[in-house]
């Protein structure tokens, strides 16, 4: 008789993904934004200034019942995030509409940090620049200025997991496809 000595099955390694806004200024797009990044299993930073105060009931309720749940971590400033939590140049994507690549080419390291700018003014020339190399865009028609930042969150959040293991918490039903 032989024994199993590998032990129960271990769930695959899911990658460390972070959201950065940086002086978002809209609540509802945050609220939004926490609650995918909750569904992920991301964490949401969120750099300083903001539009809107996190106690407001708009966050809350565009996060609805699960904001208590997010990870988020309130910074001072992009250079206290980069202190503390030391990205390589190689887990990092900025997006903006200038980027310099579609985003279906942006890498999927184990550790990945994808930044937004404001729904505004985007992101600072400062922080475009010194990661000129990793800038991304998702396209869109002339018909429009640009995406929402909630939805461009969505897409780029998700995008970097698509190489990763199938996650899904809920059963399928049986019949439906």
């Amino acid at each position: 008789m032989q024994i199993d000595k590998s032990g129960p099955p271990q769930e695959p390694i899911r990658p460390e993904r972070h959201v950065v806004l940086v002086a978002p200024e809209i609540h509802w797009n945050t609220g939004n934004i926490g609650r995918t990044c909750l569904a992920a299993g991301a964490r949401l930073h969120l750099i300083r200034p903001l539009g809107f105060s996190l106690g407001s009931r708009e966050v809350k309720r565009a996060g609805l019942d699960y904001w208590d749940q997010v990870n988020v971590s309130m910074w001072e400033s992009f250079e206290d995030l980069l202190d503390g939590l030391r990205p390589e140049a190689g887990e990092v994507a900025v997006f903006s509409k200038a980027g310099t690549r579609p985003f279906w080419g942006m890498p999927a390291p184990p550790r990945m940090f994808l930044i937004f700018g404001s729904e505004t003014h985007g992101l600072p020339e400062r922080i475009l620049s010194r990661y000129a190399e990793f800038s991304f865009y998702i396209p869109i028609t002339a018909r429009t200025r640009s995406l929402n930042l909630s939805t461009a969150a969505g897409i780029a959040l998700y995008e970097s997991l698509r190489q990763a293991a199938p996650f899904h918490a809920w059963e399928p039903r049986a019949g439906i496809r």
